[in-house]
């Protein structure tokens, strides 16, 4: 455990202790932590965001890396980069069994959590590709960097109580890989309209891009059709 966690009281430890899974990590983001909306940019480190209760992407993104450098992980963070028609996300990046997942917090449901079954950190940041659109439907995504090893910024990522730009400034000089290679954007379709529809327009008044996901034990769901 990096001795940056000594900057952490009792209950903060605590929290980090039971997140001892990617999963369990996801969970946390969605569930107990509500989306940064500040009007002014903020990046909070892990410590401040168990202090603020909130996190936007590269936040949740950075307390991701966090608690898997807690429980003996890679604390990895990749960069995926939009044309100039949209916002830059930011994912955390975990290996299970040889195989590439993600953790990420975002508004969009499609651009946070991956399983582990991807071959390779390229692969796994392709697969955001679909699901990464902005407000007109256009896919934007055309960027993804290398995996930056969390653990070799300055310590005080992990526990500042001053915003870390120094992470994004980072993650933005890193080698960065085209999405697209030659295939021209004009050829590219807009985002499926019943998937853009039910992110952006959702089921109860609020977009879904706006609600807080639920754990599925609080849900009443329909008997399944198929």
């Amino acid at each position: 455990m990096s001795g940056g966690f000594s900057k952490f009281s009792k209950e903060q430890l605590a929290i980090l202790r039971r997140l001892d899974t990617p999963r369990k990590v996801q969970n946390f983001l969605d569930y107990e932590i509500a989306y940064n909306d500040e009007k002014t940019d903020t990046c909070f480190s892990p410590l401040g965001v168990l202090r603020h209760g909130k996190a936007h992407c590269v936040e949740g993104a950075m307390f991701a890396a966090a608690a898997f450098l807690f429980h003996g992980r890679p604390a990895l963070l990749l960069d995926l980069r939009a044309n100039g028609r949209d916002d830059d996300h930011v994912i955390a990046p975990f290996l299970e069994n040889g195989r590439w997942g993600a953790v990420a917090q975002s508004h969009f449901c499609g651009l946070r959590y991956r399983e582990p079954v991807y071959a390779s950190s390229a692969e796994l940041a392709k697969s955001y590709f679909e699901f990464y659109y902005n407000n007109r439907g256009e896919k934007t995504l055309r960027e993804f960097s290398v995996p930056l090893e969390a653990s070799k910024l300055k310590p005080e990522w992990l526990y500042s109580g001053k915003n870390v730009f120094f992470v994004n400034r980072k993650l933005d000089a890193i080698k960065h890989y085209k999405v697209l290679g030659g295939y021209p954007e004009k050829n590219l379709r807009k985002a499926d309209s019943l998937l853009f529809e039910a992110e952006i327009l959702g089921g109860a008044k609020m977009s879904l891009c706006r609600r807080s996901a639920r754990p599925y034990a609080s849900m009443v769901l329909p008997r399944k059709l198929f």
